[in-house]
């Protein structure tokens, strides 16, 4: 891939390639995929590129100078001799309609895409999922896999989580950065986790909206350094 960029601009693109590599890497060490399902995306606006995992490729050979670079505007594929994932599609309509997102992930975590073979949501029964998500996980239901229907089907049924359920499918999460979304893909797997086992246990207790909003707000906007 030939880019006139300048000095700056390469820099930046190289940090991206290698938080992108690492998303991948993480995928299968948080247990959020297996064998080659799955793929993460980073997206740099001002160079109008996305990179992103090669179709079919094992993570432990994927490095950040085989990523499959995108221009996304046009969507055309600049790396030559390497197939994008089948998922760029996905990827590509969401950068070009949810303002902010910088980072894509997709899994078939297996918690997760249980409750999406049910084509039900996670509920917002965890002060957890009050944090990182504010509403319950959403679930849309099933769509095809062609052109853009399953885009178009997270702008319909998302909220304001940075994650959805695609019905008898998977998840999708989203972020500011490959690794915000990777986070929002972890703790997607890790709510539905518990929510499972509670659901085994009993009735787990919806938290009331307002409640809710008090650990959103505290999460989001005191939480931290």
């Amino acid at each position: 891939m030939a880019l006139d960029l300048s000095t700056e601009a390469n820099a930046r693109l190289a940090e991206l390639r290698m938080e992108v590599a690492m998303a991948n890497w993480m995928l299968p060490k948080a247990g959020l995929v297996t064998m080659h399902s799955g793929n993460a995306s980073g997206y740099d606006v001002e160079a109008d590129l996305l990179f992103i995992k090669p179709s079919g490729m094992d993570y432990e050979a994927i490095t950040p100078e085989n990523l499959v670079a995108v221009r996304v505007t046009t969507g055309e594929v600049l790396t030559e001799g390497i197939r994008p994932s089948v998922d760029l599609p996905h990827h590509l309509f969401l950068y070009r309609n949810v303002e902010g997102v910088r980072g894509v992930i997709h899994t078939h975590s297996n918690h997760a895409t249980a409750f999406a073979a049910l084509n039900r949501p996670v509920p917002l029964v965890l002060t957890a999922i009050a944090d990182e998500f504010g509403a319950e996980i959403p679930c849309a239901p099933y769509v095809d896999n062609e052109g853009e229907h399953i885009g178009e089907a997270i702008l319909k049924y998302r909220n304001r989580s940075p994650a959805i359920l695609m019905g008898n499918h998977g998840v999708f999460a989203w972020g500011s950065s490959p690794k915000s979304a990777l986070k929002a893909a972890i703790m997607t797997e890790d709510v539905a986790k518990t929510v499972w086992l509670a659901s085994v246990l009993g009735e787990p207790k919806v938290i009331p909206a307002e409640e809710a909003e008090k650990w959103y707000d505290r999460y989001h906007n005191r939480y931290g350094q």
